[in-house]
Parts: C-alpha cells; structure tokens; sequence
C-alpha cells in the first residue's frame, strides 16, 4: 500500500509539472557593435542616454558603442570592419553607395543645423571669409552642407584656406581665435556659445536657401546607418533598434537636466545648463527620430545638394533608403 501510495504521489507530481512547466531561461539580448563620434557630437548625443537607462536592454539589445574620429569613423565603416553606424551622416551614406559600398539609412536622429562663427571685426559675413583661414572638421556631412549654403550666397570656397580637425577641437580652435572662423554645429556651438558669449554667428542663409532649393525647411541629416549584408542578417532587429533610440529621444526630451548630466558628465554646471536650454528648445539641435522611409523627398533634396556642391559625381541611389516598417 505504500508503494503504491508512493507511486501515485510521483505520478500526481509529474502531472502537475506537466500543467506548470518551468519558466523557460531568459533569451539573451542580442549584441550589435555600433560605431559613433566622440563627444561633443550628435552621434555621442544619445548613447549614453541609451546604457545609463538600459533602453537597448529593454528592447532585447547589447549595444557596444565605440567612438571614432569622423576619419577613422569613415574609414572603418565603409570597409566594414564596423556594419553598424550611429553617425551616419547622409552625404557620407551617400558617398559609400556612389563608391560601390552597399549600405541603407536606416532612420533619422538629427536634422541638420550648422553654422560659421568668427570673433575678428573684419569678418561680417561669408564673402569675408575668402582669403582667410577656417577650421572645419572637413570629412563630415555637417562642413560639406556648409560648403552647399556658402556657394548659394556666391562664395568662391575654394579661396578659404581649410584646416582639418576632429569634432573635439572645433571649440578649442574658437576659445583661442587659433583661426579666421570656426565651422561647428550642436552641441559644440551652445558649449562654445556658454565658454565665450561673445562669439559671433554669420549668416549662412540656411532657411532661405533650402526652402527655395527643396521647397521645404526640413533636411534630415544624421542617424543610424546599416551595410546591407547586417541588414539581411538582423532584420529582425532593426524595430528595436529604432525603439530602442525613439525612446531615448522622447526621455531625453522629457528628462533635460538629467540627461545632460549623463550626454556630458565632466562639463561645468553652466556648459550643463546650455546643453538644458539646447534641449528644451530643440530648434538648433534639431533632434528627430523617424524612419528614413517617412522622409525620402528630403534625403534626396540632400542628396541634390551633394551633387549641387560637387561632393559626388552621380546620384547616390534610392537603394540606401531603408523603407520596410519599424513596427
């Protein structure tokens, strides 16, 4: 009788683990290297946002960061060694596919804003710049655009002595006059703005010239770029990927004064409270997450521009345009 008691008990607890599985063991978020510029820059913009809150956890994702100068960064993605690009900027997305490099804008972070800014007397608009010295990060899309709206108002640029540096140095050269005039965008121009407030912006025409050029105001600029062969890979991914940054973009809208901490931890409280202001206004940093395929019209006006301005000899095709859903 107490076997068969036993017996009846083991059969009765087999049952009930029939009826009530063990939970089964956590998948493993999935890992992507994503290559990015330095601090400051759009493409340094969000990542810390991303691994300080777990967003890319939360949508089943590892995202590994590294940053590269705009150079090595160029470089290293095209070739492949990274497949993955969190600042791709469009011209540069562009001028891989003219060169045979099979790649796809995958969706929008950033829309573009730049600007020229000088502290010499002499030097009151563009035209002045001819014959005079500019520091420009020369390989990035955002001195490329700069190049499109100072021909547009008759600049002869190729009488503008260049000199090339990284992202990082753009403010340095501005904060010790190392130059004529200084090419930079956000976040580097509200850091450099709060360091010496009286530096100048020149007009560059930006609105004027691109409403009358594409017939709109918005110019998608910066965002997340992918080679093809990822593409077919992980397609899988890429949903959670655009989450994963739509939902950094709606919480460092909505959280400011944290995020700023986080985007630039060893600034001084008042570059702190610009990079909040920056934030809050979103005119000049322009931040907008929305899959390439909602703004195609516009990424081919940029693409024109490219044209426009001699950056590329035939049109990047409509092939580095990712449009299948984010959802």
């Amino acid at each position: 009788m107490k076997k068969l008691l036993t017996l009846l008990g083991a059969l009765a607890a087999l049952a009930l683990a029939a009826l009530n599985p063990a939970p089964a063991a956590a998948q493993a978020p999935a890992k992507i290297t994503i290559v990015v510029f330095g601090f400051p820059s759009l493409g340094a913009f969000m990542p810390p946002v991303i691994k300080a809150k777990h967003f890319d956890t939360a949508h089943g994702l590892d995202i590994e960061f590294v940053e590269r100068p705009p150079d090595a960064y160029t470089t290293q993605f095209n070739s492949g060694e990274f497949k993955v690009g969190g600042s791709a900027a469009l011209l540069t997305v562009g001028l891989a596919d003219v060169r045979g490099v099979k790649v796809k804008y995958l969706f929008n972070l950033f829309d573009f804003w730049g600007t020229i800014v000088t502290s010499r007397k002499d030097i009151k608009t563009l035209k002045d710049l001819e014959g005079k010295e500019l520091a420009a990060a020369s390989s990035t899309t955002n001195f490329v655009m700069s190049e499109f709206f100072a021909k547009k108002q008759g600049v002869d640029t190729a009488k503008i002595k260049v000199v090339n540096t990284a992202p990082p140095g753009l403010v340095g050269y501005a904060l010790a006059d190392r130059a004529d005039a200084v090419q930079l965008w956000e976040p580097a121009y509200t850091l450099l703005k709060a360091k010496k407030p009286d530096i100048r912006m020149l007009d560059t025409g930006m609105a004027k010239t691109w409403k009358g050029f594409a017939g709109g105001e918005r110019i998608p600029y910066l965002g997340v770029a992918a080679h093809d062969d990822w593409i077919a890979a992980n397609q899988a991914l890429i949903p959670k990927l655009y989450a994963t940054y739509k939902e950094a973009g709606a919480y460092i809208a909505a959280h400011p004064e944290e995020c700023a901490l986080l985007i630039a931890p060893k600034a001084a409280p008042p570059d702190r409270e610009a990079l909040v202001s920056l934030i809050k206004s979103n005119d000049r940093l322009g931040m907008s997450v929305v899959p390439a395929g909602e703004v195609t019209k516009q990424i081919d006006a940029v693409y024109r521009a490219g044209i426009d301005v001699g950056y590329f000899k035939s049109m990047p095709s409509n092939n580095t345009i990712y449009d299948k859903p984010m959802q």
